[in-house]
Formats: structure tokens, C-alpha cells, sequence
């Protein structure tokens, strides 16, 4: 049964958990409380053969619910140190679920930093991290809470920290389709790179977004298709279950104003 009242995060959560539907038995990361609750969900419902820590040393048989645990047990299945997380990694048996400050139309994201030159620039931010490596070796998804064209930028990001479907920077042996972005999940639509030599394709709108606003807000082209679906209405069982994996309503605290999931049209 489909919910009849939401709100934008939990449409998000339920849009984004769907990155992991097919990966079958893959470690989920997601960074951030709406990334996280998309991987737990998935876990307990579209994939249950996916792998989840408990953010320090063990994996575990169920996903970890957010905040204060107020005697909750985490069930522990197995030790999962750095070094195996770093062999799973390069072994390509990880799908993350990151927020990039940038995305160009090639799927190259940058969080490390923005304006000026490489070596002074405007604004500093967090460095390349595992970026470059996690890129290129196993598949990514990218959420982004504020759809605009700061953030899907016309032209390359001011720095590429991570490998996108551009074949001038593409390293020697790798080829175009060995790179494994799956979705851009964003406050206004979900896109891929499904469209004609990878390019980012328009997959679903949000409902009560329009296809111009979407345009607008985005500096590159996008490929449209003919029909455009209405992005999922999270089911009443999907909330139950974000609501027990969120228990403090965290997930109401990353969205401004916690908007609901159906656009309101704007009173005059």
C-alpha cells in the first residue's frame, strides 16, 4: 500500500535505497543520515543479502538504527577491520552512496575544493579522501539535497576527485564502461548515466517538480526521454521501517523546513 503522507526525506530514502536493489551480497556505505537510512532500508527490504557495519570494526546481521541506541544490542556477525574494508574495496564489492559538492556532465565529483586556482582556491573543503580510488574501483551513487547548477556545474568541477565517464582523463587500461555510477538522487529528480554515451539521464521526477525547474537547475544537458515517471510514493511498510531504523527522526533535521514529499504549489 502507498503512503498518502510523507515528507521529502523519507521519498529520498525510499528513491535512493534503490541504488542497491541488484547488487545482491555487496558491502553499502552511505555517508550521511539520508545515504545511511537508503542503505539500511534496502538492506531490510530490496536487498537482503547486502552487508552492513556498524560504522566501527564488525559487520552486522541487521542495519543499526541512527542516534542514541537507549539499549539496543547491535547484532554482530563478523570482525570487519580496515583492512578487510580496504580489500573490499579494491576487490569492487562496495557500493557507496556519497554527497559530492560538484558533479559535471561527465559524472565527476569533487569535494575538496571550489573557485580560484588548484593551489589557492576560494573555498577549502575536505580533500579528495577515498574519492579516486572508491571511483574507480567499485560502483557510486551520489545524493544531493540542493538540486543547482553550484552543484551540477556547467563545464568540468573545479577539481576531479573522482573518475566520471570522461574519456580525456580516463587512466591507461581502464575503459568507459569499466566506471560504475548508478543514480544521482536530488531534491527535485533521480538521474543515471543511462542516456547515449553515458550521458546523465533524466530517470524520475519528483512529484510536483516540473521538467523546466529541473532543467534550469542543472548547468549541463540532460537526456530526457519521451516519458518521465513520477518518482516512487514510498509504501506504508517502507515507513514503518525507516521509522525503526530512525527512531529520533534525524532524518527530519537534513532537509530545510523538512518539506513535505509532495511539492505544494505556492499560494498567491
Amino acid at each position: 500500500m502507498t503512503a498518502t503522507s510523507y515528507s521529502l526525506a523519507e521519498l529520498l530514502i525510499c528513491a535512493a535505497s534503490e541504488a542497491w536493489r541488484d547488487d545482491g551480497e555487496v558491502l553499502a556505505t552511505g555517508i550521511g543520515v539520508i545515504p545511511r537510512l537508503a542503505a539500511s532500508l534496502s538492506m531490510l527490504s530490496s536487498n537482503p543479502a547486502l552487508l552492513m557495519t556498524d560504522s566501527e570494526a564488525f559487520m552486522v546481521g541487521e542495519p543499526v538504527p541512527l542516534g542514541a541506541r537507549n539499549g539496543y544490542q547491535p547484532k554482530l556477525d563478523s570482525w570487519m577491520g580496515f583492512s578487510r574494508i580496504f580489500d573490499n574495496v579494491w576487490g569492487g564489492k562496495r557500493h557507496a552512496l556519497v554527497g559530492p559538492t560538484q558533479i559535471d556532465r561527465f559524472g565527476q565529483a569533487n569535494i575538496s575544493c571550489v573557485g580560484g586556482e588548484y593551489r589557492k582556491p576560494k573555498v577549502q573543503m575536505l580533500g579528495v579522501r577515498g574519492f579516486p580510488g572508491n571511483s574507480i574501483s567499485h560502483a557510486n551513487s551520489f545524493f544531493v539535497p540542493s538540486h543547482n547548477r553550484r552543484v551540477f556545474v556547467e563545464g568540468e568541477v573545479d577539481m576531479v576527485a573522482s573518475v566520471g565517464y570522461n574519456p580525456a582523463r580516463l587512466a591507461r587500461g581502464w575503459r568507459l564502461d569499466d566506471i560504475d555510477i548508478r543514480l544521482i538522487v536530488s531534491d527535485l529528480c533521480v538521474l543515471d548515466f543511462q542516456g547515449p554515451q553515458h550521458q546523465a539521464r533524466l530517470r524520475s521526477l519528483h512529484p510536483g517538480v516540473s521538467l523546466a525547474e529541473v532543467l534550469d537547475n542543472t548547468g549541463f544537458p540532460l537526456h530526457v526521454p519521451a516519458e518521465v515517471p513520477v518518482t516512487a510514493a514510498p509504501s506504508v511498510e517502507q515507513l514503518m521501517l525507516i521509522q525503526q531504523l530512525d527512531p529520533h527522526n534525524l532524518r527530519a533535521a537534513q532537509l530545510k523546513d523538512n518539506p513535505p514529499g509532495v511539492r505544494q504549489e505556492a499560494r498567491p
